[in-house]
């Protein structure tokens, strides 16, 4: 199976793209990321099938050899939010959450003015959470 780093990802539009360590770079959906897995970090080295898609090669069944190194995350730390600023975030968090309790409890899923921006705080809440 080739081997490589992740390229970039974008968890809201679902794709990225992974650089082979031994040819050109391959398309990736989030559907071929590891079962739970919804994002990647640039640099992360995978192994990856790889099937030939409409536009070119795409990879398949993606595996996390492991993050990136280190000194990225270090940088990424000196970005961190100051608590007092992260507390209104989770509160928010916590409210939309409970909506979207309250949707399934009426055995109905989230209208996408709810789902959308809750997911989206959810993963910048476990980004800033990853650090």
């Amino acid at each position: 199976m080739p081997t490589g780093k992740v390229k970039w990802f974008d968890s809201e539009k679902g794709f990225g793209f992974l650089s082979q360590e031994d040819g050109p770079d391959v398309y990736v959906r989030a559907d071929a990321l590891p079962e739970g897995v919804t994002t990647v970090k640039a640099g992360t080295r995978v192994e990856f099938g790889i099937a030939q898609g409409r536009r070119g090669d795409q990879a398949l069944q993606v595996r996390i050899l492991d993050k990136p190194a280190s000194v990225q995350r270090n940088v990424a730390h000196a970005q961190r939010r100051k608590p007092d600023e992260m507390a209104p975030i989770v509160e928010d968090l916590i409210r939309l959450l409970d909506g979207v309790g309250e949707s399934y409890r009426h055995g109905r899923h989230p209208d996408r003015t709810t789902a959308k921006p809750t997911a989206k705080l959810l993963r910048a809440l476990a980004d800033e959470l990853d650090l």
